[in-house]
């Protein structure tokens, strides 16, 4: 999605707050309300205290018209508070999908007319309508063509724009029989031409189920969030039953006091709904829409609010080498001179032998060297000999002072650049073979440099670990998360890239069959792992783990066996994806702390004011000084009410994850919302009582 598009996800947006305005009221027919058991209650109480408020304006009221209306309307907006809530998170997924649908177009397609056998030069292609396409159907893109349907290239290579897809501008190469031979409908060839095998029958496309995705209505309940529900289905039976039975107890002390008042229907329900779990059972649900809506900001598409719960959970991490822990191509980190060379001129030469050498290992040792400050002007009349993968050398051949005699500048492989310089007459110096055998022993790569029959040095090769990748590491060691590299490298050189980039553990020389051993023994451990993977031999780890984020750039395979996707293909995103997962949890947590708190609050108000007359006693616990009984269980109902919508901030955007230690972070919270749900109720009831008292209504 591009930058405008995301603009409409703003939280509180007026594009989001009036549909969602609406939907509260749609959600107040009874089998919505029944879904929330918590809020049902609200949503009873709300009509039965509406009824004995029209019996009050018929003259037969247990209480005052006013003060029983008054109740009923702050237990409605409750009710509908708790409803935008639900409607807001659903909104923001319903506008991310919308802004996915707007991807989806119809276009034509050239189908492939006879059965495929291969290649395809000279075939005939036929027009056809996009969305008729089926599974196996060959199609040819070319230029500024809209891939129809997602598929797998088969043959031609070309660029794709896949920025209404990723959001990001640089087009990707698409080519056959690789790791990067996926394509994905709706994204447009840039140059060249695809032939593509359709993998999906219409509706069924990356696309489509990207947007199945996001509707938060159609999101399942999580494991954690169906033990969190039956907690406050359980906290709610017993305040009800606590509260039924006070009636009675208020009858029976009436009639032996032969004094006071019996308690009102009005108040006891009031009471319940003001000690029952409200507010996080308000919240709970716009919590979990909000998680994977979070994470849909991130540009990780995830198949179900299981995968976020889950990732909060992860306690093993299993990070591929190649493109996430490093750059991904051997770059040039030193240039090692052989007795008597000075370094300046072995980087000079090196950087001639590299010029007409495209690959990144050439274009890294010509950056080293400037780098250096060497001079990089080409010599006059120099001849250079591009890099090639059968004589494993890149070079130039310099103008010497002796007219029509070149002299050969050479950069290559050890045993290359050796027969090169025999065959010159030279040799080269044993300290340059040492020189060289360290380095291959460290883990590097070792190219040799000549000039003439003369060797210089030695360029050492090393895979350069990502800025900053080891902090990455150190935060996720604070939050106890166990990481671990994945490597098909030797394990001299995966045991050297571990040890800088700061991992905890590696597995070397890795096969599909050995990170599938991997991640079930430490499942057997009881332990949760997340992994990334792109290619179709991470697809049977991938299925494995409880969390897999794929590469939007990986295979068909690989997609099909993850259970999230991220559509920047940005491998060290797995970070963000832990600290979203763990944020979704703490936002239930601390918003159920609070809630549970605040109820103390509510007590200290509402009890007092019930039970004041037939025990006067129990004046000593109005420790806010609130103006009336009335005044007391109004202030608590309009402030139960209230802070739901100051809390639906917060359950968007979730309570930030910081990576410190458990206990900490669990004093942390305990201090916020503990603590300050028992203050706030406090300082708010209070107030709600000052401001109904200065306008005559306590």
């Amino acid at each position: 999605m591009s930058k405008h598009e995301r603009k409409i996800l703003r939280l509180m947006d007026p594009g989001l707050v009036k549909p969602a305005l609406a939907a509260a009221f749609r959600k107040l027919h009874p089998a919505v309300q029944w879904r929330n058991p918590v809020m049902f209650v609200v949503y009873i109480g709300s009509i039965v205290t509406t009824l004995l408020g029209i019996e009050a304006l018929r003259g037969a009221g247990e209480a005052p018209a006013r003060f029983i209306l008054a109740v009923a309307v702050w237990l409605w907006f409750t009710v509908l508070f708790a409803n935008f809530a639900e409607a807001m998170a659903e909104g923001r997924s319903k506008a991310q999908a919308a802004s996915l649908r707007g991807i989806k177009k119809s276009a034509w397609a050239k189908k492939y007319s006879h059965e495929h056998k291969g290649p395809y030069h000279g075939a005939t292609w036929l027009p056809h309508k996009g969305e008729e396409l089926q599974r196996g159907d060959v199609v040819l893109v070319e230029p500024h063509d809209i891939i129809p349907l997602d598929g797998e290239v088969i043959e031609g290579v070309a660029s794709v724009d896949e920025s209404a897809i990723t959001g990001e501008s640089a087009p990707v190469v698409r080519e056959g029989g690789g790791d990067f031979s996926s394509v994905t409908g709706g994204t447009r060839v840039l140059s060249d031409w695809l032939v593509v095998r359709i993998t999906v029958n219409p509706g069924e496309s990356f696309l489509d189920r990207m947007i199945g995705m996001v509707e938060g209505a159609k999101r399942q309940r999580t494991p954690n969030e169906i033990a969190l529900n039956i907690l406050l289905i359980a906290l709610t039976i017993v305040f009800l039953i606590v509260t039924a039975t006070l009636l009675p107890y208020s009858i029976f002390s009436v009639q032996a006091a032969g004094a006071g008042q019996v308690v009102t229907i009005t108040a006891l329900v009031a009471l319940l709904v003001c000690l029952i779990p409200t507010t996080i059972g308000g919240l709970l649900s716009a919590v979990g829409v909000a998680g994977m809506s979070r994470m849909m900001q991130a540009n990780v598409i995830a198949t179900s609010g299981r995968a976020v719960e889950a990732a909060g959970d992860v306690d093993v991490m299993l990070l591929d080498k190649t493109g996430t822990i490093t750059h991904g191509n051997r770059q040039a980190s030193a240039f090692l001179a052989a007795p008597g060379v000075s370094p300046e001129h072995l980087a000079r030469v090196a950087l001639l032998a590299s010029l007409a050498d495209d690959t990144p290992e050439g274009r890294s040792i010509v950056e080293l060297a400037r780098r250096m400050r060497v001079d990089d002007r080409p010599l006059e009349g120099a001849r250079f000999v591009a890099f090639s993968a059968h004589s494993r050398m890149s070079g130039a051949d310099v103008p010497e002072f002796e007219p029509g005699d070149d002299m050969p500048l050479r950069k290559g492989a050890s045993d290359a650049i050796r027969n090169h310089v025999h065959g010159l007459g030279g040799q080269v110096p044993p300290e340059v073979m040492r020189t060289a055998d360290e380095v291959a022993r460290r883990g590097s790569t070792p190219l040799v440099v000549s000039e003439g029959g003369k060797v210089l040095g030695v360029i050492e090769l090393k895979d350069i670990v990502k800025s900053g990748i080891r902090e990455r590491f150190a935060q996720l060691s604070r939050m106890g998360i166990k990481t671990i590299m994945i490597t098909g490298d030797n394990k001299l050189t995966a045991a050297a890239i571990a040890a800088e980039a700061g991992v905890d553990d590696f597995l070397a020389e890795a096969t599909p069959e050995a990170k599938l051993k991997l991640i079930r023994e430490y499942q057997r451990e009881g332990r949760l792992i997340a992994m990334t993977g792109d290619g179709t031999n991470d697809a049977p780890a991938l299925a494995q783990a409880d969390v897999a984020v794929v590469m939007n750039s990986g295979t068909q395979a690989a997609k099909e066996a993850g259970n999230m996707v991220d559509l920047d293909s940005d491998p060290t995103k797995l970070l963000e994806v832990v600290e979203t997962g763990k944020a979704l949890l703490m936002t239930r947590g601390s918003l159920t702390t609070f809630s549970i708190a605040n109820d103390v609050a509510k007590y200290f108000a509402i009890i007092p004011a019930i039970f004041v007359t037939s025990y006067p006693q129990l004046a000593a616990l109005n420790v806010m000084g609130l103006a009336s009984p009335q005044s007391a269980i109004l202030s608590a109902v309009i402030f139960n009410a209230l802070i739901i919508v100051f809390l639906i901030p917060l359950a968007l955007q979730g309570v930030r994850y910081r990576p410190i230690g458990a206990a900490a972070l669990l004093r942390r919270n305990l201090l916020i919302y503990g603590v300050g749900g028992l203050i706030v109720p406090f300082a708010g009831i209070k107030l709600i009582d000052l401001v109904l008292a200065g306008i005559g209504l306590a």
